[in-house]
């Protein structure tokens, strides 16, 4: 069976932004979409007034909240299947679970947290980080997130994996019939960490050399699979997360791989993944590699 679109809601603003991402998404790839939401307040539903009808003002109120944003689906995209689920788990646990099973799991950049004004919200920042599918968050303007502006971005990094995260990201560039733009950061190292001594020059040449290599090979083994899509490649001497979120401010999505190490416990994300997760003006997905 085909794995569904899932997209988390809790009846925020940026959940709201998700639920719309999910639907264009949704309708694009022809899957089905699933609206969850989770709350472990309803662990706690026998402890809160009832309703009339014997149900927790909780549970009710989830239901509610979940029924307005399937109504929201309805009016984007009426053709799109959807299925609905309230959940009494925690947010983070539920949503990692629903992963397993999922193509694509779609977040908010907040949600109803404790903290406001936070860059990024703690559930999201957790599944993004440990969810064993791609992980879009829908943050930046609205026209990024209604891709007006016909571009994907894509990180490639310096590992294997980001083979698989090219193919996203061209899957992605021939749904929305947009042009790809692989964007490979590289620095010069101190002098003494060089492995064979090159004057100043040379060293500039060489890690360039390097770093072009790199995006042959990612786009060479990878663009054979998607041969409609438009790719422009694009060398940046400087911090890969700077030249990330700068390419942000013009395009639809941007596209970065992560690696999952298995027993490892926490946050699985990378100095580049959580910077651009935080500041990036146009949404993120985060691709697990080998995914």
């Amino acid at each position: 069976m085909e794995l569904p679109v899932v997209v988390g809601v809790d009846g925020s603003e940026g959940s709201l932004q998700a639920v719309d991402w999910a639907a264009a998404e949704a309708e694009r790839s022809g899957r089905r979409l699933r609206l969850v939401h989770a709350s472990p307040r309803e662990h706690y539903a026998g402890m809160r007034p009832r309703l009339s009808e014997g149900r927790p003002s909780e549970q009710a109120f989830a239901e509610n909240l979940v029924a307005a944003s399937e109504e929201r689906v309805h009016r984007q995209a009426p053709d799109v299947k959807i299925s609905t689920d309230v959940r009494p788990e925690d947010p983070v646990t539920a949503l990692l679970e629903e992963g397993t099973e999922a193509a694509l799991l779609i977040l908010g950049p907040r949600g109803h947290g404790p903290i406001a004004g936070m860059l990024l919200g703690s559930v999201s920042l957790a599944v993004a980080a440990r969810a064993s599918c791609p992980v879009v968050v829908a943050r930046g303007a609205e026209p990024n997130r209604t891709s007006a502006y016909g571009r994907v971005v894509l990180g490639i990094g310096e590992t294997t994996g980001s083979t698989t995260v090219a193919r996203f990201a061209l899957q992605q560039s021939r749904a929305r019939r947009c042009e790809l733009t692989a964007v490979r950061a590289w620095r010069c190292p101190p002098y003494e960490n060089m492995p064979y001594p090159l004057v100043d020059g040379e060293q500039t040449r060489a890690y360039r050399q390097q770093a072009d290599e790199c995006l042959d090979h990612v786009l060479g083994v990878t663009a054979r699979d998607v041969t409609e899509v438009t790719v422009r490649r694009k060398l940046v001497q400087g911090a890969a997360h700077q030249a990330l979120v700068e390419e942000s401010a013009s395009a639809d999505l941007l596209v970065v791989g992560a690696q999952r190490r298995r027993g490892v416990v926490g946050l699985q994300l990378g100095r580049v993944n959580h910077a651009v997760l935080h500041h990036a003006a146009c949404p993120v997905a985060v691709v697990p590699e080998g995914h």
